[in-house]
């Protein structure tokens, strides 16, 4: 077989008798060992391909049979099949060895150059790569400059923390009496009203005891009829003692005159002296007359005054029984519960035949319509905080969705300084904490968020302080104000 140099910087191999599977230095290094007299170019890697599949296809030496490959090319040239010179795999090892014309390609071609051995060209030398590459660093200039502008505008204004979470003033729903539960009308996370009953309690005690007040009521106002009755009877005879006295005292002031005119004519013997004594007998005796009708009258008068007195006791033990109607029927109506807000249902423990002291909490009811944030930001944070300020909410469940609210206020303290127990940094070694200030922040959700939205949630937000953005400056003009004065 004739040797040619084959193109596209093949390389020359010998085989032994069948041409091996593996193009390798190894593969071919062991066939000239051997001392093999047929050659077999080795060309690019897609004829090596196509001359590897013939001789997976059984070509051999002993039939010199043109099979074609596809490549116009004098050096694709194999032989046909033959099934008596077809080596296996584990007499030859070299036929498992590096069957892959791709890696044979990387092995043999030096880093840097293609498989003609020429220099490739460097990839920045391509004018599409220069100028994609001029794109991309001009974006990429406009991006961050952008994001600069829009940090030093407004990134820096907005406030963001995650430690908020929703709230509401829930109601806990506790009788206050005591008695066993007859009915719940209501079960867990039902939508309530407000004053529509949640629970009963039997009432038949209270009842009857309301019961008793009234009858306490009915003998009291009996008790102020007869103490007027009295009072009355007591007048009348004030009235009459007191005409009785003015009789008396006009007889008595008749007779004085009659002894003061007759004395000196008894003196003078003008008139008899039995005449006078009997004048004398008759004034004292309308003197004792009218004592008798003055005292009659202070009588009258002491009696009015102790059924007065007696029409007032009977007054006050009406009210009394009033007062206690009053209370009785209070705890009737305490024996069912009603709701004091509109609300939802939640953590009912209560059931039928269950006994209720007065004061356990049987339910709560959290009136989810009226939620509120309360967003717990650091010190360093809400120096420009200030309420009315708009407000973005995220909702951990309602990932995506932006919520609008509203800062209503500022606690007075810190987080801290309303903790059970304070604490104490004039003691011990000090660590500066950064301290967190609660705001609470109106939640506008419509009716379809609010189906989701519960307390306890945790969202994110955000706080849009540019409102309050000349704070600072106008502290710092305070201040030298200030030392100006002093």
């Amino acid at each position: 077989m004739e040797e040619r140099h084959p193109p596209y910087g093949g390389q020359r191999v010998t085989c032994v008798g069948w041409t091996t599977r593996s193009l390798s230095t190894k593969a071919a290094g062991a066939a000239l060992n051997e001392g093999a007299a047929s050659t077999l170019w080795v060309l690019g890697a897609l004829q090596r391909q196509r001359l590897l599949k013939a001789w997976r296809q059984g070509f051999c030496y002993s039939c010199t049979i043109e099979y074609s490959i596809g490549l116009r090319s004098p050096y694709a040239r194999v032989w046909s099949p033959c099934a008596a010179a077809t080596p296996s795999a584990d007499k030859d090892p070299s036929l498992s060895e590096n069957t892959d014309p791709q890696r044979q390609d990387a092995e043999q071609t030096p880093q840097g150059q293609d498989q003609n051995g020429k220099t490739k060209p460097s990839p920045l030398k391509n004018p599409r790569v220069k100028w994609t590459l001029i794109v991309v660093g001009v974006l990429a200039l406009i991006l961050l400059l952008a994001w600069f502008l829009h940090w030093l505008l407004v990134g820096r204004y907005m406030q963001e923390t995650n430690n908020a979470y929703l709230q509401a003033d829930a109601v806990a729903v506790a009788p206050r009496v005591n008695g066993y539960v007859t009915e719940v009308f209501v079960r867990d996370d039902q939508h309530v009203r407000k004053g529509a009953p949640l629970l009963q309690i039997d009432d038949r005690t209270y009842k009857a005891t309301l019961q008793q007040a009234e009858a306490a009521i009915a003998v009291r106002e009996a008790d102020i009829a007869a103490a007027e009755a009295g009072l009355a009877g007591y007048t009348s005879q004030l009235v009459q003692a007191r005409a009785q006295l003015t009789s008396a005292t006009a007889t008595l002031k008749f007779a004085q005159a009659e002894v003061k005119r007759f004395t000196p004519l008894a003196a003078s013997g003008a008139d008899t002296h039995e005449h006078l004594e009997s004048l004398v007998h008759q004034r004292d005796q309308a003197r004792a007359q009218a004592e008798a009708a003055q005292s009659q009258v202070e009588s009258a008068q002491s009696q009015i005054q102790a059924g007065q007195a007696q029409l007032r006791q009977a007054g006050a033990g009406l009210k009394q029984a009033q007062a206690d109607a009053d209370q009785a029927r209070v705890a009737l109506e305490d024996t069912r519960l009603t709701a004091a807000i509109d609300g939802t249902i939640g953590d009912k423990t209560v059931q039928v035949g269950q006994f209720l002291a007065a004061g356990t909490r049987t339910m709560t009811l959290v009136p989810v319509q009226t939620l509120y944030l309360v967003a717990n930001f650091k010190e360093t944070q809400v120096g420009l905080m200030r309420p009315g300020q708009p407000v973005e909410i995220e909702a951990d469940a309602l990932s995506g969705v932006s919520l609008k609210g509203t800062v209503e206020s500022i606690s007075p303290g810190t987080g801290s300084q309303f903790a059970l127990l304070p604490p104490e940094n004039a003691t011990g070694n000090f660590t500066k904490v950064v301290q967190r200030i609660p705001v609470r922040i109106r939640v506008e959700a419509g009716a379809e968020a609010r189906k989701v939205l519960v307390p306890g949630m945790s969202v994110i937000a955000t706080v849009d302080t540019r409102s309050a953005k000349q704070a600072k400056d106008t502290v710092q003009d305070e201040a030298e104000q200030g030392e100006a004065a002093r």
